[in-house]
């Protein structure tokens, strides 16, 4: 029985050392071919482009698609070449290609750059260029509602829910999804966002915004902020700022947001650094929601990645 019960002893600790030795082994891993992407061909074809209108019908419109050896996925930039470094954001490319709207007017080059992402996080990068026209004639009831024909000034209209809100920067949300400020909200922090004036003016076919702050801009500090001046520290507030005066144009939106959803499909497009709309840490493309002669809803993208901003205006008395 002392010996049945040794040997059972012993056949255990050798199962076991067994297991012990097996599950010890090292394994090996291997992530397989990594060769990165090759052969990208860009294709960008400007809508309307013909041999009488060689650079388009004017709609700005662009469709781009992507093919490469070895690519998984793909992102997409753009830049004016007149301006090579401005910010440029990649965003993910639709397996079927996108259409992309550049509306700033006249006739422009833009660099097109496709990233191609392959097997392991292995990138390849291309570019292409195309030239195209951009013309836009903004509904004319737009262009009085905002600026009376002559000169009209706002103002954030503090007494309304929502006159300033958040939410994704998506094409599959339209609204403060996020955030929506009250009645009265930054009145005791920042009330220089509701004194501050946006006047419009209409002088022949030019547009120019005049920002007067009686009270410092309300913004956010350091490179958040798209007005000059602004600290480089600091939280949200009002901040010692001069205002000034600057063009804008109205352009066709690039938002990308559906006809489906509220949207005039039109938007104000500030030129220089000297004037911004409600808040100075925006982009300087506001689309118009709502435009009537006694109010504006304005849609933006923020300085801070991913998020859109909603401001609601009324005319000064």
């Amino acid at each position: 029985m002392y010996m049945k019960t040794n040997i059972k002893f012993i056949l255990g600790l050798f199962s076991l050392s067994a297991l012990l030795v097996t599950s010890c082994q090292e394994e090996t891993y291997s992530l397989g071919d990594l060769t990165a992407p090759s052969n990208i061909v860009i294709s960008a074809q400007v809508v309307g482009a013909n041999t009488a209108n060689p650079n388009g019908d004017g709609s700005g419109d662009v469709t781009i698609s992507v093919t490469a050896d070895n690519a998984l996925n793909y992102k997409v930039g753009y830049n004016d070449v007149t301006d090579l470094t401005s910010p440029m954001t990649l965003t993910v490319l639709p397996t079927a290609g996108t259409t992309k709207k550049f509306t700033t007017l006249g006739l422009h080059t833009y660099r097109i750059t496709v990233v191609a992402y392959g097997k392991g996080g292995t990138s390849t990068t291309a570019t292409k260029e195309v030239t195209l026209i951009s013309n836009f004639n903004p509904d004319p009831a737009i262009v009085t509602n905002i600026t009376n024909n002559a000169s009209k000034t706002w103002v954030v209209d503090k007494s309304v829910p929502g006159h300033f809100g958040v939410g994704p920067w998506s094409t599959t949300s339209s609204g403060p999804d996020w955030w929506a400020a009250a009645i009265n909200e930054k009145v005791l922090c920042c009330n220089c966002f509701y004194t501050t004036t946006f006047t419009f003016t209409k002088s022949g076919a030019n547009f120019s915004l005049q920002v007067t702050n009686p009270d410092g801009a309300f913004t956010k500090t350091g490179s958040l902020s798209t007005i000059p001046g602004i600290p480089a520290s600091g939280a949200e507030g009002c901040y010692n700022y001069g205002g000034g005066t600057a063009a804008f144009s109205f352009v066709p939106t690039s938002s990308g947001l559906p006809t489906s959803v509220t949207s005039t499909q039109t938007s104000i497009l500030l030129g220089g650094t000297t004037t911004y709309i409600g808040y100075g840490s925006l982009q300087k493309e506001y689309e118009i929601m709502v435009s009537t002669p006694t109010y504006m809803y304005l849609r933006v993208q923020g300085t801070e990645t991913g998020n859109a901003w909603y401001i609601k205006l009324k005319p000064t008395p």
